[in-house]
């Protein structure tokens, strides 16, 4: 069995908890014999479950990254949202001779004027679930398709009444500038373009991530055949209570830390990016915070556990346990978790047989 560092977590009956435990598959000192005088209860040798799971560290932030183009007419940028700022739908993202540019949804960017008449398309169907989500077809008119109709038109004029534009300037088309289409709401990262400088088309304005929390872990490439998409992790957060995560993305290259770049290949030294959905509890705001992700690899079911604390140092070497009826019982410990100090028992005990362990 190969004695590297691994993390592991056991659950008897209840569900894991948020927190899962780190314990490496080592031999942790143990005494010989119950010290004189030392008050012990008992423990009952029962069959749960053992987790094994890879402990990396990584940085709490925020999911995905996206640039965000002008491709409208080039004129000079006048405003354009700051550092952090948080842009849902309809919102505005900046603005170009004091037009504003607002984020719609979707993953079809704008590439053409939308307006009356054009061919059907994707497109239209996203800009079409995009006012009925901001309430512009009250009376449920239109139809969110491919095509542009009527009803759309006259959905475009109510969103541009609520922007504040005098009847004769509502259109009911949208031309390719006006909008930007993104899959999700945008914190946005920095300012690419200056306000007052002239932008084009293809121009980056600014640079955004989602408002999502997510989590970016360095995972070595040695461990990367035990995780997918979609396993459920542990994240330890700075100053707050463990929370779940979920990994959602893996990354597609391996890098390797700049101070190893010039010595001798070492393929574990390779890392891959590992993206980890979080939720942090309410009431505890977190910036960009280092933490620790605990990775499940491997379940095993029906472990025979006792408490570590249960194990004595066996004369010659080995472990023992102390029956309740006092005799002593030579055990073969397989894997430990020191975390939540139980210890798999391989061999020498049967389920439901009771060992002394020191009082608490």
């Amino acid at each position: 069995m190969s004695r590297r560092a691994v993390a592991l977590a056991v659950a008897v009956t209840a569900p894991l908890a948020a927190g899962v435990a780190w314990a490496v598959h080592s031999e942790p000192s143990a005494p010989s014999v119950a010290a004189a005088g030392i008050a012990t209860g008992t423990a009952t040798a029962h069959r749960g479950r053992l987790t094994q799971t890879t402990q990396v560290s990584g940085e709490l932030g925020w999911s995905g990254s996206y640039s965000i183009d002008h491709q409208g007419r080039p004129g000079i940028l006048t405003a354009s949202a700051a550092p952090d700022a948080t842009i849902g739908r309809g919102q505005i993202l900046y603005r170009v001779a004091d037009h504003p540019v607002r984020l719609l949804l979707g993953v079809v960017p704008a590439f053409r004027d939308l307006a009356y008449g054009v061919s059907d398309g994707p497109d239209v169907g996203q800009l079409e679930r995009n006012l009925a989500a901001m309430g512009f077809d009250p009376d449920h008119r239109m139809t969110v398709d491919r095509h542009f109709s009527a009803a759309t038109a006259a959905a475009i004029r109510r969103w541009e009444a609520s922007q504040g534009r005098p009847s004769w300037q509502r259109t009911g088309r949208l031309t390719q500038g006006d909008v930007v289409f993104l899959p999700v709401p945008v914190r946005i990262t920095d300012r690419e373009s200056r306000v007052g400088t002239a932008v084009s088309p293809g121009s980056t304005v600014l640079t955004a991530t989602s408002t999502a929390r997510a989590v970016i872990a360095q995972v070595d490439t040695s461990e990367l055949g035990a995780i997918h998409v979609g396993d459920r992790v542990g994240v330890a957060l700075p100053d707050a209570d463990p929370i779940p995560g979920r990994v959602t993305e893996i990354g597609p290259a391996a890098s390797v830390p700049a101070g190893d770049r010039d010595g001798p290949p070492d393929a574990n030294a390779a890392t891959v990016p590992v993206t980890v959905a979080v939720r942090p509890p309410r009431g505890v705001t977190l910036g960009a915070a280092p933490v620790t992700v605990d990775i499940t690899t491997r379940t095993r079911e029906g472990v025979l556990l006792v408490p570590i604390a249960a194990l004595l140092a066996r004369p010659g070497g080995g472990y023992q346990v102390r029956l309740a009826g006092g005799a002593s019982a030579p055990v073969e410990p397989g894997w430990f978790d020191e975390a939540g100090g139980q210890v798999e028992i391989l061999d020498g005990l049967a389920e439901g047989q009771t060992v002394e362990v020191p009082a608490t």
